[in-house]
């Protein structure tokens, strides 16, 4: 089958569009690049445990107050959208460090501001700005040698899943030690200092492709209807995203419950535990770089759904299983569970990364734009049915949801090319 022609396009000037020190990312830069799309991303999803505090200091009504951790993230898909595809059009390295220092301005804004208006539009601001992780990410990928681009990929998003991971209990301790609006003024400092040093270390990566900023745009919607790698690969990251937002979405409801009657330090140290999983990240990367890319993502399908049976056994009592009997070994299962869902999503989120950035390099903002753009899609998805199933069957029903969106995505990956090409 030929390629899309927006591909043939890009094809013969990609090799132009890297720069010469591309080959350049060694072990010291690739944990820069893991520990910066990490903290970033906590831009996204720290607000969350924030949301009672930020509403009772800004009076914000109570159906507005859930403004200030859905906000960010409504910013960050149009982030992806008219963000992102720069990438593909502006130098690199300039656009990358120009966005994250508009991020740290918008969050000293919402730091230090009194008005509900502006603080919103900071946050909303601060989360479109923070969409320059998409930028980095392909630019990790470019500046690795072909041969290692999962590894890289792999170490870049361990930091991406733990910052996600980390990113609730490290607001709810900032805001508990010094208030919510020193986080905000913290991650502006720290948005800040990374746009310095990245400026220092990334190279100069100019693409080579001159089109009008409109035809961009347009060519996503060409990109998504014709790339069968980008459609296969985004869909099981959408799907395995959505059972990992439905399980942590529900968990700490579960656990404020009896026989667990955890609080926000124990729910903090919960997540922590859980966070264990990421660990596989870069293993996942190499096993793609080794050819077994298909391989490990179905065996990360089956450890997540092993994983949701042994957290409905744990906390709904599937199986006859009693959590008041044994409440530290139902805590022990559920933190495994967790670790395990974590580690399969991650396994899957990795390859799939590692796949879209082998395609063409010319549309590589672009490509990982619509990728995550996707899967961000998947993982609201998860959040809404977890709290309607919650709602409806408790914790039996968040799991269902999980299995679910596990057990679609297993199907797609068996149903896809034996050849491990996707």
């Amino acid at each position: 089958m030929n390629p899309p022609a927006e591909t043939r396009a890009g094809t013969a000037a990609a090799i132009c569009a890297e720069s010469p020190h591309a080959h350049t990312l060694t072990p010291l830069l690739t944990a820069f690049f893991a520990t910066a799309v990490g903290v970033i991303v906590m831009n996204l999803f720290a607000a969350q445990p924030l949301t009672g505090a930020i509403s009772r200091s800004l009076h914000l009504a109570p159906q507005l107050a859930g403004l200030a951790a859905m906000l960010p993230q409504l910013g960050y898909a149009a982030g992806l959208v008219l963000l992102v595809p720069l990438c593909d059009l502006l130098e690199n390295r300039r656009l990358i460090v120009r966005t994250l220092a508009c991020c740290a301005v918008a969050l000293v804004i919402a730091m230090f501001t009194g008005s509900r208006g502006v603080f919103l539009g900071a946050v909303f601001a601060a989360g479109a700005t923070s969409s320059v992780i998409q930028m980095l990410v392909p630019m990790a990928a470019s500046m690795a040698q072909e041969s290692q681009r999962g590894r890289a990929v792999g170490n870049v998003m361990s930091g991406l899943m733990l910052g996600i991971l980390l990113s609730r209990p490290a607001a709810s301790l900032v805001a508990g030690t010094i208030g919510w609006r020193a986080f905000y003024g913290i991650a502006g400092v720290v948005d800040a200092l990374l746009a310095i040093v990245l400026y220092l270390q990334l190279p100069v990566r100019a693409p080579s492709v001159s089109t009008r900023y409109g035809t961009l745009l347009r060519s996503l919607w060409t990109l998504l209807r014709s790339e069968r790698v980008l459609q296969r690969n985004a869909v099981s990251a959408a799907l395995v995203m959505g059972a990992f937002s439905a399980f942590w979405t529900a968990i700490g409801l579960r656990l404020v419950e009896p026989p667990f009657d955890f609080g926000m330090n124990e729910i903090a140290l919960f997540a922590l535990a859980g966070a264990a999983g990421v660990i596989v990240t870069p293993l996942a990367g190499r096993a793609g770089d080794r050819g077994l890319g298909r391989r490990t993502v179905l065996a990360g399908h089956v450890a997540m759904l092993v994983a949701l049976v042994v957290n409905g056994v744990a906390g709904a009592g599937w199986g006859g299983f009693s959590a008041r009997a044994h409440p530290l070994l139902a805590v022990a299962m559920l933190v495994a569970g967790a670790g395990a869902l974590d580690a399969g999503v991650v396994t899957d989120q990795t390859l799939g990364r590692r796949a879209i950035n082998l395609m063409n390099p010319a549309a590589r903002g672009r490509l990982n734009g619509l990728f995550v753009g996707v899967f961000f899609i998947g993982g609201a998805l998860g959040t809404v049915l977890s709290g309607a199933m919650w709602a409806w069957a408790g914790w039996d029903g968040v799991c269902a949801v999980g299995f679910g969106f596990t057990g679609l995505a297993f199907v797609l990956r068996l149903a896809g090319p034996a050849d491990g090409r996707d």
